[in-house]
This record gives structure tokens, sequence and C-alpha cells, in this order.
């Protein structure tokens, strides 16, 4: 059975951190980098062996992730759970709170769908390093193929490369952002929400293949990036809700000290990592991470197939 130290954890949850919101797939990297180091730590950061707890710590580094989001974004989440409430109190969908609210939970529907008919099918399948490194090269190109479409004009809205003026001048520009979204319609939301799916493939981004959608549907980089924080909060969540349990296990006591490391350290460069990216995106794009991913995945795939 494999072990985890605390420099493994560590090491692992400051990946995880960066990875899960960069649009580069927290997946494929905690697949693909321990293969091509090998050695001790290929053996202890393997999620196919028998008996090894590293799946769980995966999804444990992942809720310290989505608690950075949380913690970031706490205004939103305020405004977006008061909308609710007073939503289901009054029975009616009127202001922006309101409909951004619904619209998060209706966007979630279908990846919540996904995940549990074939989230274990598809990890059991390809969880494994030339899979990995072949959808990360996919996800390279979708990226690469979102901003084309999109900077070709395909009938809706050009993003540019500048960040969207407010139509309330004075306005916050987070509340603006929200403002913004909230005009999205629930068919909109859902087809976003859905390209999620497209994460349960190790090597596809999650927060890229979101950001991908909400850009060919009109969303400005912002305001996609935006979204795509938001609808992964309360997926990662769920997601935690099923898996953590079983770090609790009598089997998996060994890892609970470098589980806490590691999430400490997924905490902080999850909150770093969007705080840069938020920042990020309000003047540039997806593609040096469109590129990043094709020749990261495809440089990976030949260096593990010799």
């Amino acid at each position: 059975m494999s072990t985890l130290t605390y420099p493994e954890a560590i090491g692992v949850g400051l990946l995880q951190g960066v990875t899960e919101l960069f649009p580069v797939s927290s997946l494929g990297h905690s697949i693909l980098l321990p293969a091509i180091i090998g050695g001790k730590i290929q053996h202890d950061l393997d999620m196919t062996a028998e008996g090894s707890p590293y799946l769980s710590v995966l999804v444990g580094l992942h809720l310290a992730t989505a608690l950075a989001l949380v913690v970031f974004f706490y205004k939103d989440w305020l405004r977006i759970i008061s909308g609710l409430i007073s939503s289901i109190r009054h029975r009616r969908v009127e202001t922006r709170n309101e409909k951004l609210a619904w619209l998060l939970i209706v966007s979630t529907i279908p990846v919540g769908i996904a995940g549990l008919a074939f989230e274990k099918a598809l990890r059991n399948a390809l969880g494994k390093p030339i899979p990995a490194a072949a959808f990360l090269a996919l996800n390279g190109l979708v990226l690469l193929g979102a901003e084309r479409l999109k900077r070709g004009g395909t009938g809706r809205r050009r993003a540019g490369h500048a960040a969207p003026v407010s139509d309330e001048p004075g306005l916050d520009p987070a509340i603006a952002s929200d403002h913004r979204l909230a005009r999205l319609g629930y068919k909109q939301g859902a087809w976003i929400g859905a390209a999620q799916i497209l994460a349960l493939f190790p090597g596809i981004s999650r927060s890229g293949v979101t950001m991908s959608a909400g850009i060919l549907r009109g969303l400005h980089h912002e305001d996609a990036a935006r979204f795509s924080f938001l609808l992964a909060t309360p997926v990662i969540i769920a997601a935690s809700a099923l898996k953590v349990p079983e770090l609790f296990k009598p089997e998996n006591s060994a890892v609970l000290g470098p589980v806490v490391a590691g999430s400490i350290a997924a905490f902080v460069a999850g909150y770093v990592s969007v705080r840069f990216l938020t920042k990020y995106f309000e003047t540039r794009s997806l593609t040096p991470f469109a590129i990043y991913c094709f020749v990261a995945g495809v440089g990976s795939a030949v260096y593990l197939s010799l």
C-alpha cells in the first residue's frame, strides 16, 4: 500500500491549488508529474494502485481549493445565497441576485448527474499517464479553438482584450460582473455548466472548458472566468462530501497529517491563483495556456512512450 509523506502532500497541494484554477487540468497534472518523476513519488501518488488513498487525498485538496474560492468570492456568495433565500421565500425570480442563484443551480445539474454516473468508470479507464497526456493536449486545442472562434467572430459579441465597460457607472466591478452574468439565459447557463462534464476526462481542465464555453456564448474573458470559478465551487464541495469521509477510515489514518499540510498549501495556492487570474483575464486571453497544454501533453506522451 502506498504512503504519503509531508513533502509529497505539500508539493501536491501546491500543484493542485494552482492547476485547479489555471485552465491546465489539476487531475491531468496530478497523474502525469508522478509518472514523469518516477521512483517512490510515482508509487506513492498512484491513484490506480489497489488500496491507494491518493484519490481521496486529491479530493481533500480540492476541498481546500474550493474553500479558497469561497473566501475570495465570499461577498458574491452572500449576495447569491441571499437571493436564493429571497426567491424561495417570495416564490419569485425578479432581482439579479435571485436570477444568478438559480442560474448557478441550473448550470450545476448536468455535471452533477454525469459525475455520479460516469466519474468512477472514466477514472478507472483513463486515469493513467498516456490518456491523461492525450487529453491535456486536447485541452490545449479546446482553449485555442475557443479563442480563434471568438476572435474570428461567430455572430456573438467579440471579447477583445479589454475589460467590459459597466452599463452602471460607479458600480463595484464584482457586482457589475455578477449583473452581466445574471443576463445569461438558463439554457445558456446549462450549456456552459454542462461543459464541466468534459473535465471528468483526466487532462481536461474544468475551468478551461467552462471558460471556453462562456467565451463562445459571448462572455468576456473576465466574466467567463468569474462564472467558471462560481460554478466550480458547489461541484467541488459536493464531490468532496462523497469522497473525503474515506480519509477517516482506519487504514488511512497515516495520511491525515500530510493531508492537513497539503490542504493548507492548496488553500494558499488556490487563493493566490484566483486573485491573479481574476486580474489576468481582465486584459488577457486563454492562448498562453492553450499552447502550454498542447506542448506539455504531446511532450509527456512522447516521453512516457519511450
